[in-house]
Order: structure tokens, then C-alpha cells, then sequence
């Protein structure tokens, strides 16, 4: 036993909690309310933890041109742990003026409730950042940069809703998700909560001593809190191998630990209290789930979930360098995986994890796929826009030229090239892989079609 009482893993770590526990506290404001359920407090404090929540309205900055909703009645909300750089958190970003987002996941939930699906997005993860309204009067123009950087440019202005509609917009063109609601939770929250709580405890194996997270802990178990408590989540480049795929691990464990002790401290009204304050205040939401009673009828659809059908897992991806050598900060996802994934929860069917985890032990890297792409459109420089497009994504592009019209965009492939075959087309929703025999060899062809949109290609 640990000396506050708690029983330890054989390992010596706290014990894990269960995979529901990291849905509910991810989902900061969805936690609340189930605590608030539990315990019964007064309508007094209802309507004033209500008040705390605030809603954002993004319908009008995400445009018309969004994913189509595949499976009406299921639910994707994305989640972001935001990092607004003000007032008491501009210690943790010198020199930067835009909010910033440190955690992105989606938790998707199916039209039959019966299972449920968190989906991390790494933040270095480098993607193609949509057009976006910077809130002071100007339009972004699309480019490529780390995943995260959607949430500052939409938040220029200081507006969550623009930095959450940025964000949206992204992800949605990124993955072809359609995101329904959206969650917000920001640091001074977050340590509010810990805090509550007296602190949470942590077991490092290595002593961290990060400038950038302002943290110095030792080696083994202590509590932490306050400012600690912020930089364990956020430490990255001085423990373990120094990624966000790494962190994102530390950051599930740590809400585990906070999820178990919530439930078994908050037993007094005033802890209780400053705890749901705490999570309310920090906790900006969509429109339709800004209040008490949408995110407790949210909080009830995942409670009924059986804790064996709660999948979590990391979009697959592997260092970009493996395409640019240059690049040495960034990830990109992997294909086809990620686009199994993403597929998937398009149309609403339960992801087994474990297959999508051996699928992307062996990644094909984008760059080890030389491309020939043909233009079928008609319309000239087409073959040059789709190439720039796949050069951008990492691929080898070997050459371009023309092809008979088509209708269908089609990769066709000699035998034994399936595999980059199946890569390639997977960065296009809809595209289809086909072998043929007499196929260039040692590539694969992309016959451009009038159906692909070359702003399309992930």
C-alpha cells in the first residue's frame, strides 16, 4: 500500500484506472457533470456552474464545404486542451502571442451507443491547415504545418470559436470526419481541478528537468500540483524518447490518476465545490452542448458504454523524416491506416485496435512510392497540380503526362507493387487501385480523372 492508502500495481506505479475514467475527464465538463449526478448538490449551485460554461458559436465560419455525415446519429466531438498564452499562462509560451493547442483528440460516439472510439491527433502532426477566418478581417491561405497551428491561426483574434472553427475545419479535411460539437479546456482549468483534489500522484522512473514545461522532479512517486501538476502533462523533450506521441501516453495516465481520486475524494462540499468550478470555468463548448443539461445526457450515453468497448488510440504515423531528411520535428500520418481509421468512423463501425496496430508496424514510407500522374481531365495542368500536391505529401513524383478522358481517377500497378498501390490511393477518398500488366514498372501510375479534386489529396 502507498502511503495515502492506495494499493499499487506490481510494478510500483498507482494502478491504472479504467479506459472509461479518460473518456470522462478528457471531456472535463462531461466528468462534472457525472460527479454532480452522483452527489445530488443544489439548484443554487446547478445554475451557477451552469453560468461558468461558455458556449461559442462556429456554424458561420465553417463554410459549405464539409464532410457529409455518413452515419446520422452518431456523434464525433472534437476535444482540445487549449494553452491561450494569457494572463497566468503566458509564462509557458515566451514570445508567442496566439493561442495554442496542446491535446486534439475525437471522441467518436456511435449511433447505437454500444461502444466508443478516442481518437489522439499527435500536434506535430504535419497536415495541410485549411483556409481560415483569422478573426481580424483577413483569410488564411492553406499551407502545411503542424496540426496545432489551426487552433492559433482561427484564435488570432483571441475567440475560441474562431480557433475552434480553424480547427474544425482542419481536421474535417484532413480525415473526412464530420465534427459534430467541439470541447475547450485551458491550463488554469485543468490545475484548478488537480488542485481540488490536493494534488495527484506520479511515479517517474527518471528524474525530468524540462525549461520549456518549468519543471524539476525527481526520480519515484510525489504528488504534484499547481504549476508542477501543468508541466508533467506538457513535459516532452526531456523524458522518455522526446515525442507527442509519447507525451500523449503520459497525458492519458496522469487524467486516469486524477479520474480515480476525483471519485473517491470529492466526498465534501467544498473539495466538490472548487473542483467543479474549476472544470465549468475552463470548459468552452459548441453552442448545443453549453450547459449542465446537454453535457449530463452526453455524460449518460457514455456511461452506458461496456468499458471493454472503449478503443483508444493514436492516429497512425511515423517520423516525417522518413520522406523529407530534413525535417527531424514532425510526424506524418500513415496510409492506408490512418485512412482505415478515419473510414471507419465515418461510417460508424467499431475499430479493432489491435489489427491497426500490427497493420502499421511495417509503414511504406510516401517517399519509397515513385508516382507517374497522367491527366485524363482534359483540363490542362492538371497532372502538374495533383503532382505538387503529391510531392507535398512526400511522394516520389517520377513524371506527368496525359491520358484518354476518364471519368474515375484510378492508380493502376504492376504486380508486386500493391502495397504502394494501396498507399497512394488512399490519399484520395474514392480512388480505387487496380493491377496492370502492362504498367510501368517499378512505379505506380495516377490517371487523373475528372472526379478528383486535387485540393482533396490528403
Amino acid at each position: 500500500m502507498s502511503g495515502n492508502g492506495r494499493r499499487r500495481a506490481p510494478s510500483g506505479r498507482p494502478p491504472r484506472l479504467t479506459r472509461r475514467g479518460r473518456i470522462l475527464l478528457w471531456c472535463a465538463g462531461v466528468c462534472s457533470v457525472l460527479v454532480l449526478g452522483v452527489v445530488g448538490v443544489g439548484a443554487w449551485v446547478y445554475n451557477d456552474l451552469d453560468d461558468n460554461i461558455h458556449a461559442a458559436d462556429v456554424d458561420n465560419k465553417l463554410g459549405g464545404e464539409r464532410p457529409e455525415n455518413l452515419s446520422p446519429g452518431s456523434k464525433n466531438i472534437l476535444v482540445v486542451g487549449s494553452d491561450s498564452r494569457d494572463g497566468d499562462n503566458a509564462k509557458y509560451g515566451k514570445g508567442l502571442t496566439t493561442m495554442q493547442s496542446d491535446t486534439l483528440m475525437v471522441l467518436h460516439i456511435p449511433a447505437n451507443r454500444e461502444w466508443a472510439t478516442v481518437v489522439s491527433f499527435p500536434r506535430d502532426s504535419w497536415v495541410e491547415i485549411s483556409a481560415c477566418d483569422k478573426g481580424d478581417g483577413a483569410t488564411s491561405t492553406p499551407h502545411h504545418a503542424k496540426i496545432n497551428e489551426a487552433f492559433a491561426i482561427g484564435g488570432t483574434s483571441g475567440e475560441v470559436a474562431g480557433a475552434a472553427a480553424c480547427t474544425i475545419k482542419t481536421v474535417e479535411a484532413n480525415t473526412g470526419l464530420r465534427i459534430d460539437h467541439f470541447m475547450s479546456v485551458d491550463f488554469q482549468g485543468f490545475k484548478g481541478m488537480v488542485n481540488a483534489l490536493d494534488g495527484i500522484e506520479v511515479c517517474p522512473e527518471e528524474a525530468i528537468h524540462d525549461k520549456k514545461a518549468h519543471l524539476d522532479l525527481e526520480a519515484g512517486c510525489q504528488t504534484v500540483r499547481d504549476e508542477e501538476a501543468l508541466g508533467y502533462v506538457r513535459a516532452r523533450y526531456s523524458v522518455g524518447d522526446g515525442s507527442d506521441v509519447g507525451r500523449i501516453g503520459r497525458q492519458q495516465e496522469f487524467m486516469e490518476a486524477l479520474a480515480a481520486k476525483a471519485q473517491s475524494k470529492l466526498t465534501s462540499p467544498s473539495a466538490l465545490y472548487s473542483f467543479l468550478q474549476s472544470a465549468t470555468k475552463s470548459l468552452t463548448t459548441d453552442k448545443d452542448l453549453a450547459g449542465i443539461k446537454p453535457l449530463s445526457g452526453l455524460a449518460s450515453e457514455l456511461k452506458g458504454v461496456p468499458s471493454d468497448r472503449l478503443t483508444f488510440l493514436t492516429v497512425p504515423n511515423y517520423p516525417r523524416e522518413a520522406d523529407l531528411a530534413s525535417d527531424k520535428a514532425n510526424v506524418v500520418w500513415q496510409y492506408p491506416q490512418a485512412a482505415e481509421v478515419f473510414t471507419a468512423l465515418a461510417k460508424d463501425q467499431e475499430i479493432d485496435k489491435e489489427q491497426v496496430e500490427a497493420d502499421a508496424k511495417d509503414p511504406l514510407y510516401a517517399s519509397a512510392v515513385r508516382v507517374r500522374v497522367l491527366n485524363g481531365t482534359g483540363v490542362s495542368g492538371r497532372a502538374a497540380a495533383v503532382a505538387e500536391k503529391l510531392r507535398e505529401a512526400g511522394f516520389t513524383v517520377v513524371g506527368t503526362g496525359n491520358a484518354p478522358k476518364s471519368g474515375s481517377t484510378t492508380v493502376k500497378h504492376p504486380p508486386g507493387l500493391e502495397r504502394q498501390a494501396e498507399v497512394l490511393a488512399s490519399r484520395a477518398s474514392g480512388v480505387r487501385a487496380e493491377q496492370d500488366a502492362e504498367a510501368a514498372s517499378g512505379m505506380v501510375t495516377l490517371v487523373v480523372g475528372t472526379d478528383l479534386d486535387p485540393a482533396r489529396i490528403r
